[in-house]
């Protein structure tokens, strides 16, 4: 019998935001991965990097700040450079976990990019803040080098375009390592969006949403399962008020009624019900649960968590 291939995304709350909080974090994100693969399943895992790539954002631009010769990195270099850092460290402390538990199996870390429609609308209308809160003068500068800025309560911030994902390009090593049954981390924080020239991947300066490239991934992939791993241990409908209650289970057709009622708002739920629809109309067999990291094994077993379903 074949083993079930799952792809597992994890949220930040499973990454921590800074360095010392992700070596630790990390640690107990590799028990709940180690105890999917203890109980035979298939894993490819990917992750969210909002905090990472931020940091190394802003991290980079202080030094073009304080050395004018350096040049700034592109988004797609700081999305790069982030996927290394945090599989790296998934990796290392998950094969770390494994060989605690006599497990010898290969875990390794993709370096994914993911194609982007150079015109897609999300590039006439950049949406997705990035980086440290500027002072008026800074955010002037900015808006002179041709980049986009947005006013909030606490000062100004840099907002880049979130294309939706067309191909993930390295599919196909993917693949070939999940059929070897090795644990595959890749697409982390959405994947480094690029623009197809002939022959030439050229980065783009944009991000990916991460939810969408998980359901992308799954579908790809034609995974049994997609695990969506958040804050909460449910979908909720009315969040936040005192009607709310979770959904323990609904169809996909129910899930865009809830869109079309506004259930989910402009929250970080959307996105995940929205890359779960799009998951299971190409894979319509297939199973997405959205709960929490520390909910991870009684949800496999559907003990807890919301099961969206065709």
């Amino acid at each position: 019998m074949s083993k079930k291939k799952v792809v597992v995304a994890l949220g930040h709350e499973a990454l921590g935001s800074t360095i010392v909080e992700q070596l630790d974090a990390v640690k107990n994100t590799a028990k709940a991965l180690a105890d999917l693969v203890e109980a035979d399943y298939q894993l490819t895992i990917t992750h969210s990097n909002g905090p990472q790539v931020s940091m190394i954002h802003k991290a980079m631009t202080e030094l073009r700040r304080i050395y004018i010769d350096y040049t700034p990195a592109p988004m797609c270099v700081c999305s790069a450079m982030s996927q290394g850092y945090v599989g790296y460290d998934i990796q290392n402390s998950l094969k770390s976990e494994l060989l605690s538990r006599g497990i010898s199996k290969p875990v390794s870390t993709v370096l994914t990019q993911v194609t982007v429609d150079p015109y897609d609308d999300a590039f006439y209308e950049p949406k997705k803040a990035i980086g440290r809160y500027m002072s008026k003068e800074d955010a002037d500068l900015e808006v002179n080098k041709g980049n986009y800025v947005i006013h909030e309560a606490e000062g100004y911030r840099r907002v880049v375009a979130a294309p939706k994902p067309i191909d993930i390009v390295e599919i196909e090593a993917i693949k070939t390592l999940a059929d070897a049954d090795q644990v595959v981390i890749a697409c982390g924080g959405g994947g480094i969006p690029v623009i197809e020239q002939q022959h030439i991947l050229k980065g783009a300066s944009a991000v990916i949403e991460k939810d969408s490239i998980a359901g992308k991934l799954a579908s790809d992939l034609t995974a049994d399962e997609l695990l969506i791993l958040t804050s909460v241990d449910y979908v909720y409908l009315d969040y936040g008020k005192d009607s709310q209650r979770p959904i323990t289970s609904m169809t996909v057709a129910e899930a865009s009624d809830y869109i079309k009622e506004g259930q989910f708002g402009e929250t970080d739920m959307l996105p995940k019900i929205q890359a779960a629809i799009s998951y299971l109309e190409k894979v319509p067999g297939g199973k997405v649960i959205i709960t929490s990291l520390n909910k991870t094994a009684d949800a496999i077993n559907e003990k807890v968590g919301t099961v969206i379903t065709k």
